[in-house]
């Protein structure tokens, strides 16, 4: 517990004593218990399953307590499955309990406006689409519970700014519970319908195929993630100069990309592109990277071999799909005088197009061994100079228009794309040389 603030473990307890609240009548309240007891050990078994399997929760079965049972028996099924799910972390029951409670104010919440909306009625007599309208509204309930908590504890335990703590919270997590609300909604109209819980219970065998496959996909996404870091961190320790160039360079790379109106999956690959242009570096002598006086031109040729070491370190690596071809033809020029291949026009790739206007106006704004940081106008007055010659005239208007609406803040990690901010946004300067 020593690792969780006091004003976080004190949030935990008023937010436990909320919950006991939900609980007190209890004693008046008619409800069939073996189904309590039935959907209290589902839950805690699917729990256990998804908690140790796919990292996450499994919601429909909390859900279709919230559309079958009154409100406090309803806020009972999530807690064995909570106060006794596996915890890696310190403080196990501090957590544990911080999570029961959580869930029952969630499932609390979902009931009473389920059933203040005649929701139940609605359940029973299978009465569609008029029950769909209570169980939105259900689904929403707990989803805002359940953000609304998260973001107070993320505040409190990491003294995170309250608007910044609860940003994007809810519309994240709508789509998921709104599947999972689907899934417990017709679980609730199964358990009411002449073919009884049984073939409610059928409903889950699809959602888990689902969640499975859902949680494939995020595990190969942060195995990806995984792949850039070390990536980036390996060319961070070689060239000491250039730390955080390359992910301001694929924040500059994403900004283009978006403001040319890309699909989301090509803006990450070029975030990609843009983090891994210079991986090459691998494959240079360090001297010549950390060397302070000019080069000769024996030196920069083995300099401007970066781009084929690149391409040859990810060329393997699938999911990068064209931020390879960017890596090889970043260093090319609309004129032809650009290395490796000394390509024309429209020969070089887009995503290359893309990633060296943003290479270059990085370097441009950033403090070098041998100038100062140059201001964000300066850089794009000579991007726009350079525009048509050595640039894509159509990256560098994208650019200016991404900037003019954003503002530009290089602190970024690796790790996830950055928030953009206001123009009012300070332009700090980062050290670090780019040949």
């Amino acid at each position: 517990m020593e690792a969780i603030p006091a004003r976080a473990r004190a949030y935990v307890v008023c937010v436990v004593l909320g919950a006991l609240l939900c609980l007190l009548p209890l004693p008046t309240v008619h409800a069939p218990w073996w189904a309590v007891a039935l959907l209290a050990a589902l839950y805690a078994g699917c729990e256990q399953i998804a908690r140790r399997r796919f990292a996450g929760t499994f919601y429909p079965v909390l859900l279709a307590a919230a559309f079958l049972l009154p409100p406090p028996a309803a806020a009972l099924v999530p807690l064995p499955g909570a106060l006794f799910s596996h915890v890696d972390e310190g403080s196990p029951w501090l957590r544990r309990c911080w999570r029961a409670a959580q869930l029952a104010l969630a499932v609390w919440a979902a009931g009473r406006v389920h059933w203040a909306l005649g929701g139940r009625n609605a359940v029973v007599a299978s009465d569609f689409p008029y029950a769909l309208l209570p169980a939105l509204a259900a689904v929403l309930a707990f989803c805002l519970v359940l953000t609304v908590l998260d973001g107070g504890i993320l505040a409190l335990a990491e003294r995170t700014p309250l608007r910044r703590a609860w940003r994007g919270l809810f519309p994240r997590s709508l789509a998921p519970i709104g599947v999972h609300g689907l899934a417990g909604l017709m679980m609730a109209v199964l358990w009411r319908s002449p073919y009884g819980p049984v073939a409610a219970l059928l409903v889950l065998l699809p959602m888990g195929v689902s969640w499975w496959v859902f949680a494939q996909y995020h595990r190969e996404h942060a195995a990806h993630q995984a792949t850039i870091r070390a990536l980036v961190q390996a060319v961070d320790i070689k060239d000491g100069y250039t730390r955080g160039h390359s992910e301001r360079v694929g924040q500059a790379s994403m900004m283009i990309a978006r403001q040319l109106g890309m699909d989301d999956s090509r803006v990450e690959v070029l975030r990609f592109a843009g983090i891994l242009h210079d991986v090459g570096k691998l494959g240079v002598p360090t001297r010549l990277l950390r060397k302070d006086g000019p080069l000769t031109p024996e030196e920069r040729r083995v300099i401007e071999l970066h781009p084929e070491y690149g391409h040859e370190i990810v060329r393997g690596i699938g999911f990068l799909g064209e931020a390879r071809a960017a890596v090889l033809h970043h260093h090319e020029r609309l004129d032809g005088s650009g290395y490796p291949y000394g390509l024309l026009g429209s020969q070089i790739p887009e995503s290359a197009r893309v990633v060296a206007v943003a290479d270059a106006f990085d370097a441009m704004t950033s403090t070098r061994s041998y100038r100062r940081a140059r201001p964000v106008s300066a850089a794009l007055a000579e991007l726009e100079r350079c525009a048509g010659a050595q640039f894509d005239p159509r990256m560098v208007g994208a650019l200016m228009l991404a900037l003019g609406k954003y503002g530009w803040r290089p602190a970024v990690t690796a790790d996830e794309p950055p928030d953009l901010v206001p123009p009012a946004a300070p332009v700090p300067s980062r050290p670090g040389v780019h040949r």
